[in-house]
């Protein structure tokens, strides 16, 4: 017998839960359809279920008509099309996590002080894209150590840096290292710019790859924190795989397995992880084993207009 060794914490976080939330409200409030830039979440059951609902998901704002009601992804946006909404009078909910906001007030207050900003994260990631937005200029983005040695700025001793929230922790702590060394007078946010959940979901795998040969990570393939965790299951010495739902388990990963561990990404609903185990307790001859769970405790409030 197999165990299956669940992750704790594991699964949606504070503001996975709120920007779900301001969808749903919006569509009871003022009926569909709500329009929505980019997916609220990187999560494909959750997308499909909240369009079942009447939710619409644009590309950019030219998609959404005048006057209709829009919503920004918890990844957050830029200042231009924070902008462009307002001078189209569309009724804006902001979805963006709040962790995503601290971030983009630190940018801000940054470059009010004349220093330049290196943002560590990864290219084309809508959080990405939006914080690098929040400033005409003086914003750099790193996504490897080997980057930080490319770097030309203004005056090196003028410069602060910021983190996407959802990096591996280790491989951020690499580059900040790099950052500091080349730039002794570097200035970093007051905390830790990786989100709560993204370290807690981190630190839940370290621990089941002490005891688990197989981690298996529920998530979509677009979701960073997700593929953080499968890479955090790899660098532990488990094999890792990432799979959105149960038909994508291959029951050979579990042939030789002595302990199978699962966990999901912060955007990741919790049916899907019941659904994943269910199909691996019959292709491993399982049996589950709960880990310790230990409630995180943050909510965030919904917008005023919402509550």
């Amino acid at each position: 017998m197999t165990d299956i060794r669940l992750a704790s914490p594991r699964g949606f976080c504070a503001g996975v839960e709120r920007a779900i939330a301001i969808v749903e409200r919006a569509i009871e409030r003022f009926g569909a359809p709500i329009y929505v830039r980019h997916e609220v979440v990187h999560n494909k059951y959750v997308v499909d279920n909240l369009r079942a609902k009447g939710a619409v998901f644009v590309d950019e704002l030219d998609q959404v008509p005048d006057g209709a009601t829009v919503i920004f992804s918890a990844h957050g946006v830029s200042k231009a099309v924070q902008e462009e909404a307002a001078r189209r009078e569309l009724r804006v909910f902001d979805a963006t996590c709040p962790l995503v906001t601290k971030v983009h007030l630190e940018v801000a207050r940054q470059r009010a002080q004349g220093r330049e900003v290196v943002m560590i994260g990864h290219k084309g990631h809508p959080e990405v894209e939006g914080t690098m937005g929040q400033c005409p200029d003086g914003m750099h983005l790193v996504e490897s150590v080997g980057d930080v040695s490319r770097l030309t700025l203004a005056d090196p001793n003028r410069v602060a840096y910021v983190t996407q929230t959802t990096l591996s922790v280790d491989d951020a702590a690499a580059i900040v290292a790099a950052l500091r060394e080349r730039f002794p007078a570097i200035v970093g946010p007051r905390k830790d710019d990786i989100c709560y959940a993204t370290q807690n979901r981190q630190d839940a795998v370290t621990r089941l790859t002490k005891a688990c040969d197989v981690v298996i990570v529920v998530g979509s393939p677009n979701s960073s924190n997700s593929n953080r965790l499968r890479e955090v299951a790899t660098q532990g010495g488990a094999r890792g795989y990432l799979v959105d739902r149960a038909a994508e388990l291959d029951p050979g990963w579990f042939v030789t397995a002595m302990a199978i561990g699962v966990t999901a990404g912060a955007s990741a609903p919790e049916v899907l992880v019941a659904e994943v185990i269910e199909s691996i307790k019959s292709m491993a001859n399982g049996t589950v084993v709960e880990t310790d769970f230990a409630p995180e405790g943050v909510v965030f409030p919904l917008p005023k207009a919402l509550a």
